[in-house]
């Protein structure tokens, strides 16, 4: 089983937006923002962002070392604010006062936290052909994002037939993530969907349970039945096709235009 691999990123966000209202129902306003990785603060970046209307039309990125401007209304700023040295020096600092002087505090009240997850294992109805079963392993309400699901049959690790889902964002800061396993159930096995999350102490189990009720076990077998069905008509077809091309072929017809043979 592998071992969880924990991976956050984080953006610090401005406590306060600097917004200016104009009488004609037009917004200006600007954001700062950090963004960085957890894993290594070193690539860490400060960037603020002078927006008109919801579009941005400058910004500073301390990667970049400068402003830079999208519209020609951000470009002539942006060369203006270039040219003043103590402007520049003011910006390019509060990737140090701003960003690393908050990281401590956002990571160990915010990124620390973690959330574990509900995890559901259930028999669905299949889509259509391959398999005449599937079962859905399902997490809910579960942060941080990075979630594990692996599917085992009789403790051997399954890797085809198999789909999974993006973690889904719920709007509320919680995730949920689905995975399919389709299948042909075999007497007497164990199948198993094995959760990893950073909200679990440890990896949880989720066994399913064959002594289904009948209705469901009747589903599956009419499913298997149709399936060995089709591959009996199937190979019947593969098998005969051949000689009933071969019959047509020697009809004795006075022309082709005057005949057509439907296959």
């Amino acid at each position: 089983m592998s071992s969880l691999q924990y991976f956050v990123s984080g953006v610090i966000f401005a406590s306060s937006l600097l917004g200016v209202g104009c009488s004609n129902g037009y917004y200006e306003y600007t954001t700062g923002s950090c963004h960085f990785n957890q894993k290594n603060l070193s690539d860490m970046e400060f960037v603020y962002s002078y927006w008109f209307n919801k579009a941005p039309y400058m910004q500073f990125n301390s990667t970049v070392g400068k402003f830079v401007g999208y519209t020609a209304h951000g470009k002539h700023n942006a060369e203006r604010f270039n040219k003043n040295p103590a402007l520049l020096a003011h910006i390019r600092e509060q990737k140090n006062e701003y960003c690393k002087h908050n990281i401590a505090g956002f990571t160990s009240y915010i990124l620390s936290k973690t959330v574990e997850p509900e995890v559901r294992l259930n028999l669905v109805k299949p889509s259509s052909g391959g398999h005449p079963a599937m079962l859905m392993c399902s997490a809910y309400g579960f942060f941080p994002k990075t979630i594990y699901m692996t599917w085992y049959r009789d403790e051997q690790e399954v890797t085809s037939n198999v789909v999974f889902s993006e973690e889904l964002a719920d709007g509320d800061w919680y995730y949920q993530m689905h995975s399919h396993l389709q299948f042909t159930p075999k007497a007497g096995e164990k199948i198993s969907c094995v959760v990893e999350h950073a909200g679990l102490k440890n990896p949880k189990e989720l066994v399913w349970d064959s002594s289904m009720p009948e209705s469901e076990r009747n589903m599956i077998a009419i499913g298997v039945a149709a399936l060995v069905l089709g591959l009996v008509i199937a190979a019947a077809g593969f098998i005969y096709n051949p000689y009933i091309f071969c019959y047509a072929r020697a009809l004795p017809f006075e022309s082709e235009e005057d005949h057509t043979v439907e296959m």
